[in-house]
């Protein structure tokens, strides 16, 4: 068939930059451009149809299908000196289907058609011109399968557009919070914060692993009950089961990792260190994940830190619970931090850290070459556009 009428409509993201699948900025105006592209498109089909009527271009293109198949059908049988009676049939039926209406589109071509195989003997030459003949009413199946192309493409580029939008709207309250971090300063010294806190979270991380191996369980959960009546300190009691056995059986007075080494002794081998072997497996055996699970992570302090009268407070609360399994290095880097809190400059570091913790390379970038509000405020045009285009381009 020939293309002339309606063109090859476009399929899929082949406009579509290599880098916008990264950006979503770029990918919501890509998404744009592409669905007014195609919502035009569609618009000019459809134009070209409603000039000659939707109607007829339907009706020339059904004559020309049953055209067609007509001379595909018969073109073996009735040529030469083929079946006289296929011969027969084939006349009166493509009689039949070039016999249109004047007025329809390429209303010639059936005439032309008809008149190429309007003879007593019949040759594959004119079955030939006959389908050349057709061809002006072709153009208009052409038209038709290239409207139904670009709906699919209409409808597409409308759901890439959508769904850009939506991805479009998260990265904007992403560079909105990118752009309130700006005020970050980012050339700060994070190391005179960042090194004392890391050194006292390996510090009591490593004395709580010497606590709970060397202490017995009643202390252990004497030191974890305390714990636990800080707001600030967020540790998992012992169960209560667990708990009454450590306090009324003398393997109470074990370290909580000996407990956990009795658990996987044979019972002949366990009466030699405990009186109740059932008790114990009952107890610690059941409660195995939790005891292995106890570490100093509770203790430690968070990155980024808090802000600086939070954490003041939460190391006052820490110090006398610290105090108790660590060594006074511990304790004395503990308070550093805590004077580093009630310090000038803390709030300006505690910031720099926040933002560098929250942020990627790409958007920390924005923030170094001062960038933020301007990416921000292209994104929030980049919006307004996609929003104009997919009102503009609905359609009923």
């Amino acid at each position: 068939m020939a293309e002339g009428a309606g063109g090859t409509a476009r399929r899929g993201d082949e406009g579509r930059g290599a880098d916008a699948a990264d950006d979503p900025v770029a990918e919501a105006g890509e998404a744009a451009a592409r669905l007014r592209e195609r919502y035009d498109e569609l618009r000019r089909i459809e134009e070209r149809i409603d000039g000659y009527g939707r109607d007829r271009v339907e009706a020339t293109a059904d004559a020309y299908r049953r055209a067609h198949r007509i001379l595909d059908r018969y073109e073996e049988d009735a040529v030469g000196s083929g079946d006289f009676e296929s011969y027969v049939r084939f006349r009166g039926e493509f009689d039949d289907a070039a016999d249109v209406d004047d007025d329809l589109p390429a209303a010639d071509a059936f005439e032309a058609a008809d008149e190429a195989v309007d003879k007593r003997r019949l040759s594959e030459s004119d079955f030939a011109a006959a389908r050349e003949a057709l061809e002006p009413a072709g153009e208009f199946v052409d038209l038709l399968e290239a409207h139904d192309d670009a709906v699919d493409d209409y409808r597409a580029a409308r759901k890439d557009a959508r769904e850009a939008r939506k991805r479009l709207d998260s990265r904007l309250d992403e560079l909105r919070e990118v752009a309130e971090m700006a005020d970050a300063d980012l050339d700060a010294d994070l190391d005179r914060l960042r090194d004392p806190i890391e050194a006292y979270d390996e510090s009591v991380r490593e004395a709580f692993r010497e606590f709970f191996k060397s202490a017995s369980a009643r202390e252990v959960f004497d030191f974890l009950d305390r714990a636990d009546s800080t707001p600030f300190v967020d540790v998992d009691v012992p169960p209560t089961d667990l708990a009454e056995y450590v306090e009324t059986h003398a393997a109470g007075e074990e370290p909580p990792a000996t407990l956990l080494e009795y658990a996987d002794y044979t019972n002949s081998k366990l009466e030699h260190y405990v009186d109740d072997p059932g008790a114990l497996r009952t107890a610690v055996a059941v409660h195995r994940t939790y005891l292995e699970r106890l570490d100093g992570e509770p203790l430690t302090l968070d990155w980024p830190p808090k802000p600086g009268d939070e954490l003041a407070y939460e190391i006052d609360e820490l110090v006398p619970l610290v105090g108790r399994i660590a060594d006074d290095e511990v304790v004395a880097t503990l308070r550093s931090v805590r004077e580093l809190a009630r310090s000038d400059e803390y709030e300006r570091l505690r910031r720099a850290a926040e933002v560098r913790h929250e942020l990627d390379g790409d958007d920390l970038a924005l923030i170094e070459r001062g960038e933020a509000d301007g990416r921000l405020a292209e994104a929030e045009r980049t919006r307004s556009l996609v929003d104009d285009v997919l009102a503009e381009t609905e359609r009923e």
